[in-house]
């Protein structure tokens, strides 16, 4: 007990003993044995002598009080006595209104009801219930503000010497006779039992006091108690009698709620087993038989097994063996079942940082709570908050664990407030003292304890918890290493159950008699207690095995079955449609960055100063020109590749972290079964939406300083398309790795192999052999985002600029006679000529060479669609009848009159097409406003540097043998690809105009965008199954392994 409440009660018993005829000898004797109840023997002195400076200090005051009151009354001499006594009675109240008042602010109201409780116990010792005492002791309960229904209950509880005269919800009979039917007191059946043991309930401070009216010598807490003698009956407390069962505190307390409880539950465990997936037991024949109402704590070593119980009672972990059941539901094969039933609060803090305290319980609310109205949404919010204490910081905002904006304790009541708005009937909760002061964990466990009196029942995994929270307990659970459970009942119980199995002295002795206090180290010290070696050392050796123990708990511990309860359990859940799902979560996101400054300016700000930065370095002037041309900026092809680099840092930085820093959370929301796919979704629509305004301000400005016009929906398409792919490269190894500085460094990686195979840096046809060939962009290169972006800038930049969109069609035509007639047909004539040549020296040995020139050139004109139409396939089939004979002058000529027929029709072909072409350029020309001609519209939107290289300028040979195949390099951009059914027709060379799939051609640009997000679909399928994340997971566990086997 406090000293302020003993100097309080000090001076009040003064008070009240020195009334009427004086301090009596029963009231002192009660006043000195209470003292050498609560105190040491040296302090009892100081406060008795105390007590009786006040006594003495009281009777010299009431003298003087009567003298003065005498001298001012003449009355007649009865009725001047009896003035005198209520003049000294109204000045002792005043006095004690004053003294009650002065110690008003300094009790909790708690220690108020004590205070009144030992006040009434005093008059109580000799039976003394004149008027003035009790007048005292009522003006005292005005003043603390004690409800009168509640005093006028302690006051007969006092008063009353059984429970005869004693009718009322708030009072509990422990006795072997059960009392009337029709009475309300509530029961315990003790066994036999001389008397009764008669508790009462102050409910509004959540004190319960006790007094035993028989002869039996009974023990409190070990100590034994006398009849009529009032005790507070304390969380922890025990009472034992000569015959029957111990009374604890929780029995006592379950009572007294039991009808307050709505949808009760019964939690089963049989047998639990769980082993880790390398093979190691976690937990070892686990079983357990619970009720609504009940606060279980779990405790062990480092190592035992505790969050791992928790996490398969909670459903998070599948056992090996075993099962876990709520009203006869499995919980891991019947989830649905029991879907919202379950509430988990994990160690880890759940909170979004950047939101306010209100809303990130609104948001969580909003996701449990589907068809409640706003109002009535934000008002449950509030309530919450206020219960917890936290209604006054609701606006601000949460922060991170180091930069706090709120305390310790307060992070933890929210992560408790998430989920307890709902109600869950079963809680699990994960270390909720971690890191909090001795004061905040005292107030977190006191808030649990409350939810278990409100008819929850929870299990609390807890580490070091000092006396006051361990004695808050109703159950306590222990594990030893290995998974071995080893205890399982009342946690001062467990204090006595270690001392007698280890044969120490004061095994009876759970508690400090003096203080009440518990040591919880105590049970490991003895759990863990070392073998001591022939020197006075400790070794490693433990005295008790954890199999040792556990053979003792089978032994001596009997779980107590519950009665099974068969209805539905109570479901608190109400989610909302996967839409509803994805809108509150894009909304919780959008909210939680647009309060992230550093965030949004660093994204918001990224994109326009790189597009400022590379566009003005790269605007280079010829020395031939005075002023800037488009047309002369050698640096165009770079921007382009620029362009698409950007996309993919962008969103690659931009989604590097998205999935890590809200891994505990998903954790939790996914065991509330919230939607996976909206989740998902909501990430996607945020992080859309910032690539879209970040390729849309690049491009606007980096096309402006570089002088493109007209082009800036293509370039922002597929800047867009390909920072969305990447977005969703960054969530996959988001979800795949848990550090973001993994993720960082991995981003170089990711990166680099986009720049060596986009095409531009490396020629694909001199990269390695095993890869690389003319015909077509090697694979690896056709899973590169890069290579198809690159690709349709490119393409559609030449295509469709304003100069050379007009011609294009006619260049193509041009380039592609042109081909036909110069280099296509001179190429099967070298064919012919080498065949030939080898046939002047015919023998067996060349024949294959013979044989492989004649099946191209057969090859050849059967693909070219002017030989296969005017000459007809069977004419060239018939061809070379003799494979890899010698050939003759008759085939040699025909062979050639082919090739010149062909030669013939290009030709035509080609001056057809120049013709159509000068024709388009009057007409153009003649469009063009009077102060723009076709040259400076060349100048402005035409390049020639992306001229030169998208028409493979720089290479000097126009042809190539390749696969038995005549292969075109001479302007890819005119070059149509073959037309086939091929399921991979799709791949061509680099830079086609368009690309042949699906039985029709299309647009390089529409093609390649489609193929992007086709990539990227494919990206959120294995995001959505974690297929990146479990190889990860598979690498780590091979790794381990072979670790292992070494």
């Amino acid at each position: 007990m406090s000293e302020e409440i003993l100097k309080a009660l000090t001076q009040l018993f003064a008070i009240i003993s020195s009334q009427d005829e004086g301090v009596s000898e029963t009231e002192r004797n009660f006043v000195i044995g209470f003292f050498k109840q609560e105190l040491d023997t040296r302090t009892v002195e100081e406060y008795v002598a105390l007590y009786d400076k006040f006594i003495a200090d009281e009777e010299k005051r009431k003298e003087r009080r009567r003298a003065k009151a005498a001298k001012k009354i003449q009355n007649a001499e009865g009725e001047e006595s009896r003035k005198v006594e209520k003049n000294v009675n109204v000045l002792n109240s005043v006095r004690t209104l004053s003294l009650c008042r002065k110690i008003n602010g300094t009790l909790t109201q708690k220690q108020k009801v004590i205070v009144l409780v030992k006040l009434l116990e005093l008059v109580a010792s000799d039976r003394s219930f004149t008027p003035q005492r009790m007048e005292i002791i009522h003006t005292v309960a005005d003043v603390f503000n004690i409800p009168t229904v509640e005093f006028k209950l302690l006051e007969k509880f006092v008063i009353e010497p059984d429970s005869s005269e004693l009718d009322n919800e708030n009072i509990l009979i422990f006795d072997e006779q059960k009392p009337a039917e029709d009475s309300k007191n509530k029961f315990i059946d003790s066994g036999l039992l001389d008397g009764e043991i008669i508790f009462v309930a102050v409910k509004s401070v959540g004190l319960y006091f006790t007094k035993y009216t028989g002869k039996d010598t009974i023990y409190l807490n070990n100590q034994p108690i006398y009849k009529d003698s009032i005790h507070l009956f304390a969380p922890g407390s025990i009472f034992r009698t000569p015959k029957g069962s111990p009374l604890y505190y929780s029995d006592l307390v379950a009572t007294y709620n039991s009808d307050e409880i709505l949808g009760s539950v019964s939690f089963k465990v049989d047998a639990l087993e769980y082993t880790f997936p390398n093979g190691h037991k976690g937990l070892r024949g686990v079983t357990l038989e619970e009720k609504s109402g009940e606060l279980i704590g779990i405790m062990g070593a480092s190592g035992a097994g505790k969050t791992t119980l928790l996490n398969v009672l909670a459903g998070l972990e599948e056992p090996s063996g075993g099962s876990v059941k709520i009203n006869g539901y499995n919980i891991h094969t019947e989830a649905d079942q029991i879907e919202g039933v379950i509430g988990y609060i994990a160690q880890d803090d759940l909170l979004i940082e950047e939101l306010t305290v209100f809303e990130n319980l609104y948001y969580n609310a909003r996701l449990c709570f589907k068809d409640m109205p706003e109002d009535d949404l934000n008002q449950k919010v509030d309530d919450v908050l206020s219960s917890l204490g936290l209604d006054r910081i609701k606006d601000l905002v949460v922060g991170s664990v180091l930069n706090k904006k709120i305390s310790g304790g307060q992070r933890k009541r929210l992560n408790i407030a998430l989920e307890l708005i709902r109600e869950p009937a079963v809680m699990f909760v994960d270390e909720p003292t971690s890191g909090l002061s001795s004061r905040d964990s005292e107030n977190v466990i006191d808030l649990l304890k409350e939810l278990s009196l409100k008819g929850k029942l929870i299990f609390v995994v807890i580490h070091q918890p000092s006396s006051d929270i361990y004695k808050m307990f109703d159950k306590m659970v222990i594990l030893d290493t290995g998974g071995y459970p080893i205890f399982n009942g009342n946690p001062i119980e467990a204090v006595t159950y270690f001392k007698s199995n280890s044969g120490q002295v004061d095994s009876d002795r759970g508690q400090c008699y003096t203080c009440g206090n518990v040591n919880p180290e105590q049970i490991f010290n003895i759990i863990e207690a070392q073998v001591v070696d022939e020197y006075g050392e400790f070794t490693n050796k433990r005295k008790v095995l954890p199999q040792e123990w556990n053979n003792l708990y089978k032994k001596n511990i009997n779980i107590e079955p519950v009665e099974e309860v068969t209805d539905m359990p109570p479901k608190t859940l109400n989610i909302p449609s996967k839409l509803m799902q994805a809108l509150i979560f894009t909304t919780r996101d959008f909210r939680a960055k647009i309060r992230n400054t550093q965030y949004m300016i660093i994204n918001l700000l990224e994109a326009p100063l790189l597009a400022l930065l590379l566009a003005w370095i790269i605007r280079y002037i010829s020395d031939e020109e005075p002023t800037y041309f488009f047309k002369y900026n050698d640096n165009i092809p770079s921007y382009i590749l620029m362009c698409i680099v950007v996309a993919l840092f962008m969103g690659l930085t931009v989604s590097a972290e998205e999935i890590i820093k809200d891994r505990k959370i998903q954790k939790r929301e996914s065991f509330l079964n919230l939607s996976r796919t909206s989740y998902l979704s909501s990430k996607l629509v945020i992080l859309f939406a910032l690539s879209a305004l970040q390729s849309f301000m690049f491009v606007v400005i980096g096309n402006a300083i570089v002088g493109i016009e007209g082009l800036n929906w293509m370039y922002w398409l597929v800047m867009f398309s390909v920072s969305c792919h990447a977005n969703l490269i960054g969530l996959n190894v988001s979800s795949a790795f848990n550090s973001a500085i993994t993720v960082y460094i991995l981003i170089p990686i990711l990166l680099i192999p986009q720049l060596v195979l986009c095409g531009m840096i490396f020629d694909y046809a001199k990269l390695n052999n095993s890869i690389s060939e003319h015909a077509k962009v090697p694979v690896f290169a056709d899973v590169m985002a890069s290579r198809w972006g690159y690709e349709a800038i490119a393409v559609e930049h030449y295509k469709s600029n304003k100069y050379e969109a007009p011609f294009f069609e006619y260049d193509l035509q041009n380039s592609h006679s042109n081909y036909k007639m110069s280099y296509w047909t001179s190429e099967v004539e070298n064919l012919l000529n080498e065949a030939i040549d080898y046939s002047m020296n015919y023998s067996d040995s060349i024949a294959p060479e013979i044989l492989r020139r004649t099946d191209i050139i057969k090859s050849e004109l059967l693909k070219d669609p002017f030989c296969k139409e005017a000459i007809g396939e069977e004419a060239i089939n018939a061809l070379f009848k003799e494979e890899g004979s010698a050939i003759s002058i008759e085939e040699e000529n025909v062979v050639r009159g082919y090739i010149n027929q062909a030669y013939q029709f290009y030709l035509i072909q080609y001056k057809q097409a120049q013709t159509s072409r000068d024709s388009v350029v009057k007409i153009v020309e003649a469009g063009l406003p009077e102060d723009v001609t076709l040259n400076s519209l060349k100048k402005n939107h035409f390049n020639d540097k992306l001229h030169d290289y998208i028409t493979n300028r720089s290479s000097f040979d126009m042809t190539v043998i390749e696969n038995e195949k005549i292969v075109q390099l001479k302007d890819p951009i005119f070059n149509i690809p073959e037309a086939n059914n091929d399921i991979l027709s799709y791949r061509t060379h680099f830079f086609a105009p368009f690309k042949y799939a699906y039985g029709t051609y299309v647009d390089t640009l529409t093609f390649n965008v489609l193929f992007i997000w086709t990539m990227t679909l494919l990206l959120y399928v294995s995001l959505y199954f974690e297929v990146l994340a479990k190889f990860v997971r598979f690498l780590e566990r091979v790794g381990r392994k072979l670790s292992n086997d070494r």
